[in-house]
C-alpha cells in the first residue's frame, strides 16, 4: 500500500494530472505533445514528468532524438484495486446505514 502514496503525492498537482490524463486518452506522447497542457517552461515540464517517472506512473524510451512517453499499466492497476476495494467498503457502510434508517422509521411508525 506504500507503493501508492507517492502516486497519488504525484497525482496531487493538476499540471501532473493532467499529464497523465492525456497519455491515458492520447497513448505514448513525446514531450512536445504533451507540453501544451499547461503553460509552464521546459524545464518545469521536465520535472513534472520526472516526479511522474519517479513515482512509477509514466514510463519513459527513447526513439532516436525523440523521449516518449507513456503510463505504466501498472501504477493504473494498482489505483484501480485500491479504489475498488474502498467502494465496497463504502457501499456496505452505505447499505449498513440504508437498514438502520428503515429500522428506526419502523419503530417510530
Amino acid at each position: 500500500m506504500n507503493q501508492l502514496s507517492p502516486i497519488f503525492a504525484a497525482l496531487g498537482d493538476p499540471v501532473r494530472f493532467a499529464i497523465v490524463d492525456r497519455l491515458l486518452l492520447d497513448g505514448e506522447l513525446s514531450a512536445g505533445q504533451i507540453a501544451d497542457i499547461a503553460p509552464i517552461s521546459p524545464p518545469a515540464f521536465s520535472r513534472h514528468l520526472k516526479v511522474l517517472r519517479e513515482a512509477g506512473l509514466v514510463a519513459q524510451r527513447t526513439d532516436r532524438q525523440r523521449r516518449l512517453y507513456s503510463v505504466r499499466p501498472e501504477a493504473v492497476r494498482q489505483i484501480s484495486a485500491w479504489t475498488i476495494n474502498h467502494r465496497e467498503f463504502w457501499e456496505a457502510s452505505l447499505d449498513r446505514l440504508e437498514h438502520a434508517m428503515n429500522k428506526e422509521l419502523k419503530a417510530d411508525g
